[in-house]
């Protein structure tokens, strides 16, 4: 893949992480309403467990960041687009799909994928 093209498809992949860390940030950092006060016990779980989706999605997202900047980290250091596991080219139809990925598809389920 063109080192233009990687820069411009993770910039705006960082980008977008970026947002959406910040939108779920909010999100989990909603106060509780007090079920002593009188809300209703169902509420409050609805609520407790609509916090701890959101702060999944907060891990979710930072993992992903994560991802994302170890690709231009790769990329700045001259070894994106290259299988971590095995060094061979991994095809631009995978980076096109997912430019942060480190592995070729046959090592996609290897430990390093995931990094």
């Amino acid at each position: 893949m063109n080192p233009d093209r990687a820069r411009q498809l993770l910039t705006a992949e960082l980008a977008e992480l970026d947002e959406r860390s910040h939108r779920a940030d909010i999100e989990a950092d909603q106060p509780l309403d007090d079920p002593v006060l009188g809300t209703h016990p169902g509420d409050h779980g609805s609520e407790v467990a609509a916090q701890m989706d959101n702060t999944l999605l907060a891990d979710t997202v930072a993992e992903q960041r994560r991802r994302v900047v170890r690709a231009l980290e790769r990329l700045e250091g001259g070894s994106y687009g290259r299988c971590a596991v095995c060094g061979t080219r991994i095809d631009d139809e995978r980076l096109e799909a997912r430019p942060e990925v480190a592995t070729c598809r046959e090592h996609a389920d290897s430990p390093i994928a995931g990094e």
